[in-house]
């Protein structure tokens, strides 16, 4: 695969470090812009405490000069400013001290339990802290080199949340980047900001039992071409890739494209994508109910992508547990977390669509610089119009 990348770190560790591979040379990247993501990534209401400490800022270690991007692997740095409180806990030698506690009481939902008895770890915070969704920052500074890249194509990416636990107010009839738009101005990222105080109340009534609550995104791609992905091998089709791409995020436990279930409720005929065309813009669809993809390729149409993530698994009321030394009953341990985080979870959601998306351009075009990819990619867009 052209792109590669790697994340490093536990969430109470020093950082969280990154490596992308198969950027092309000559792209303009800025630790501004990346750090604008992040800091979309730190939103929402309903968040932890830790939000309050975090101000994720990153540095570039290596793949960059005079700001554009050399061709070779990118390395990034995103230091945990928790560190401080944590440097004597999470040591990297030496012996334990008596504060730290091993972690025996395993949450119901999370890594807990099954990474122990996997990795063999009587303290389970050497599993819950790699675990931990504070490795999304790593992929969200990669996606967002990917996004830049993508942005010199014409291809833009987006998000907004549909629902969080029960409060599911209507969408409105926009376009895709209308509602990203709106939903950048949203504390829970749905797109019709007078609808916050409904969220806000429910994640209050939600925070005052000890619960948490899940919810529903969509996130998008528009002015993607037709033919990325391939109908010729499983691993190849591109709705398989971001469904995996989506699901790898922490708590995602289901992904639909386009009309998604509901297509299996409806006829053919109401399900399947009219084709058109015109001289003016060659092949279009009269519909996009299929989400953008076809046969395990791109359409041309915008990719819609819908995912649902659980509540999280740290509740301020914890559920019962076994205590893995004792094998006594118990509560299950306690974390500090958020309330939701399905905002937070959309921003991922668009770092891993632009990894994936990314990939299938450079695996489609080739090219080590940007000049030449894009010299490639205009050759291709003539040959969708005039096919």
């Amino acid at each position: 695969m052209p792109i590669r990348f790697l994340t490093a770190g536990e969430s109470h560790g020093k950082a969280v470090v990154c490596i992308l591979e198969g950027i092309p040379a000559n792209l303009d990247i800025s630790t501004e812009y990346i750090n604008r993501e992040l800091e979309r990534r730190q939103r929402g209401y309903g968040r932890g405490g830790r939000m309050k400490i975090e101000k994720d800022s990153v540095e570039i270690l290596s793949g960059v000069r005079f700001g554009k991007t050399l061709g070779s692997p990118i390395a990034m740095l995103v230091q945990n400013r928790d560190w401080e409180n944590w440097q004597e806990k999470m040591a990297i030698e030496g012996k334990r001290p008596e504060g730290a506690v091993p972690f025996t009481r395993p949450r119901p939902g999370h890594a807990d339990l099954v990474g122990g008895i996997k990795y063999n770890q009587r303290d389970l915070r050497n599993v819950l802290e790699r675990a931990s969704a504070r490795e999304t920052v790593g992929r969200v500074a990669v996606g967002t080199v990917c996004k830049r890249f993508l942005e010199e194509l014409g291809i833009k990416i987006g998000s907004y949340v549909v629902s969080i636990g029960k409060c599911s107010p209507p969408l409105k009839e926009q376009d895709l980047l209308r509602r990203h738009e709106l939903a950048e101005s949203s504390s829970v990222r749905f797109p019709d900001p007078t609808k916050d105080e409904e969220f806000m109340k429910v994640i209050d009534e939600a925070r005052e039992k000890g619960e948490s609550l899940g919810g529903i995104f969509e996130v998008f791609a528009v002015g993607v071409p037709p033919g990325l992905g391939s109908h010729i091998q499983w691993d190849k089709r591109i709705d398989g890739r971001i469904a995996q791409a989506i699901l790898s995020i922490h708590a995602i436990k289901g992904v639909e494209f386009g009309l998604g279930f509901e297509a299996g409720r409806r006829f053919g005929s109401e399900v399947h994508d009219e084709i058109g065309w015109s001289e003016k813009d060659g092949y279009f669809r009269y519909s996009n109910h299929l989400g953008g993809t076809e046969g395990g390729m791109t359409n041309g149409m915008p990719l819609l992508v819908r995912a649902v993530m659980k509540p999280i698994p740290t509740l301020t009321k914890p559920l019962r547990s076994v205590d893995i030394e004792t094998k006594e009953e118990v509560r299950a341990g306690k974390e500090r977390s958020d309330v939701v985080a399905v905002p937070a979870a959309s921003v991922v959601a668009e770092a891993m669509l632009a990894i994936v998306l990314a990939d299938a351009l450079l695996e489609k075009l080739g090219g080590d610089f940007m000049e030449e990819v894009k010299e490639r990619y205009e050759r291709y867009l003539r040959h969708v119009k005039s096919y």
